[in-house]
């Protein structure tokens, strides 16, 4: 995130469908260091790879801390088949960090969770707007526009597809 507000009511520059794609992980037993250490660092490596391969399908990504045991990440995808070819591509960081986590799962019992969900989100079903903020979100990820390009209301840019 740049750290300069941009002055002015900006909105997102995304175009047509959008995919959110929301993950994280809870510490269930914050002395089980080594049930979710691993975690915590499998994440940033699959980010950088992402965000280094041209045409990986990642718009754009914010961290959240969702609670004193709950890290998250907010991820924006150019479609859902590239979110799942990601995930399921051998060559790539998250099969064996999914695979070193579930036999590190079977032996922690619990000891620490993860989730994630996805939504497509079709053309003119999304809205935003920024007003004195540096790029964030869904705006950080596609770039910002005025809102007067969109429409000046939120009504109008959820009619917009």
């Amino acid at each position: 995130m740049s750290e300069k507000p941009i002055e002015g009511r900006m909105t997102a520059a995304a175009e047509g469908d959008v995919v959110v794609f929301l993950i994280g992980m809870r510490i269930n037993r914050f002395r089980a260091l080594r049930s979710w250490l691993p975690v915590t660092s499998a994440m940033p490596r699959m980010l950088k790879e992402l965000v280094k391969e041209e045409g990986s399908g990642l718009l754009g990504f914010q961290p959240v801390l969702a609670g004193p045991r709950t890290l998250a990440v907010v991820q924006y995808w150019e479609s859902k088949e590239k979110l799942l070819a990601y995930a399921s591509a051998q060559d790539k960081e998250h099969r064996p960090a999914w695979t070193a986590f579930n036999r590190r799962a079977r032996g922690a019992k619990g000891a620490v969770g993860i989730w994630h969900e996805t939504y497509v989100v079709p053309a003119g079903s999304y809205e935003s707007i920024y007003v004195a903020m540096p790029g964030f979100g869904l705006g950080e990820a596609t770039g910002m526009v005025p809102v007067g390009r969109r429409g000046d209301r939120a009504a109008d840019r959820l009619k917009a597809a």
